[in-house]
């Protein structure tokens, strides 16, 4: 019951019937049965160190070149990949024939999208926690990005387990920012992917990262509905829920699967198109198949389980290529090989086969990996 004289606030319609159905139309072509999206929004800095890790130099046509590889590969991706996320860069970048690949990948049915924020920074009068900058002038980015054929954008948070973390500020700041992100791209008939990221560093078991995991997501849907975000026009990108690093314990799929699975029923609104797993630093095979167990997991799931892997879906591309041209055909043959894996995963049908790719099985974990 209200008391007395205290009427429940009135949300002022921001949306029309239109624009809802634009949002909730492009969510789903994203998610479609069997399809993720590929991550390929690395900062330059970014780039600079998978670069070097094969001896390539970092520069905007070498960039140029290999994103083309991964955005020309062959009609065997179209049912895997319903989205590409990319750099600002990319986004203005054009293939040989001088076609921008915004173009190229909307004429084969992938939906563009856009990382928008602008990295974390320190929050003040916490051990070591951040929040993302990137609110200022992004109501006019994302209407020059929605005219530049951007549908979808990405904003990354980043929360850290610890004894003392994550604190209730972080939590909470973090999952503001969101929201006002949110909120401001669905303005655009832009769909936010909401990305809260609780990283893999530390020794915490299963449990403690499935706690932490509910806490933070609980507190993310509340600011969304306190932001009168459009949930059916969203997407999350969280991450499994899956121990520390260091933690000496090691969990099945299934485990992993189980605590993931049900974290997100805990805390996730049916009404939400899709989840697209975040890999976190975990191998390529690893990412396919906890992927995959968890859409196995007997548990009921109401939402797309799939995924938007960066470098789970390009480490043994990116090695078979190593920045020579004529390794053009077999770099794709590799991020082929991942995504035609992770989209039969995301139907809970992969089977692990032996041929795992010339870095599947390497962990490509990073310490407070920053993008």
């Amino acid at each position: 019951m209200s008391r007395p004289g205290v009427k429940m606030p009135h949300a002022y319609p921001f949306l029309t019937p239109e624009q809802k159905k634009e949002l909730c139309d492009i969510a789903h072509r994203i998610v479609a049965p069997g399809k993720g999206i590929l991550a390929a929004d690395e900062s330059t800095g970014s780039v600079a160190k998978r670069f070097q890790s094969i001896n390539a130099e970092n520069t905007e046509e070498n960039r140029r070149l290999y994103r083309q590889l991964l955005f020309t590969a062959d009609d065997r991706v179209k049912p895997c990949i319903g989205g590409v996320i990319f750099f600002h860069e990319t986004l203005y970048q054009k293939d040989d024939s001088g076609k921008l690949f915004p173009q190229l990948i909307k004429e084969k049915g992938v939906v563009v999208g856009i990382k928008v924020d602008k990295g974390v920074v320190p929050l003040a009068g916490t051990n070591g926690e951040t929040t993302t900058q990137g609110l200022d002038g992004l109501y006019e980015r994302c209407a020059q990005y929605k005219k530049d054929g951007a549908d979808f954008a990405k904003w990354r948070c980043v929360l850290k387990i610890t004894p003392t973390t994550p604190s209730r500020l972080a939590i909470i700041e973090n999952a503001n920012v969101l929201a006002r992100y949110a909120s401001i791209c669905q303005m655009h008939g832009i769909v936010p992917i909401v990305e809260p990221e609780i990283l893999p560093d530390g020794d915490h078991d299963l449990k403690r990262c499935q706690y932490v995991t509910e806490k933070v997501l609980a507190a993310v849907y509340k600011a969304l509905s306190d932001h009168h975000v459009y949930l059916e026009g969203t997407l999350l990108k969280p991450n499994m829920v899956t121990a520390g690093h260091s933690c000496s314990h090691k969990y099945s799929p299934q485990e992993i699967a189980m605590a993931t699975v049900t974290a997100l029923r805990r805390t996730v609104p049916p009404a939400v198109p899709g989840v697209t797993f975040l890999s976190g630093g975990q191998s390529e095979e690893e990412a396919t198949i906890n992927l995959n167990a968890i859409n196995q997991c007997p548990l009921h799931k109401p939402w797309a389980l799939t995924f938007s892997y960066g470098r789970a879906l390009q480490a043994s591309a990116l090695k078979a290529w190593g920045g020579k041209k004529e390794n053009g055909k077999a770099c794709q043959e590799e991020y082929i090989k991942r995504a035609l894996g992770n989209s039969k995963a995301a139907l809970g049908k992969y089977e692990s086969s032996g041929d795992k790719g010339a870095a599947a099985g390497e962990s490509l974990f990073v310490a407070n990996h920053a993008y």
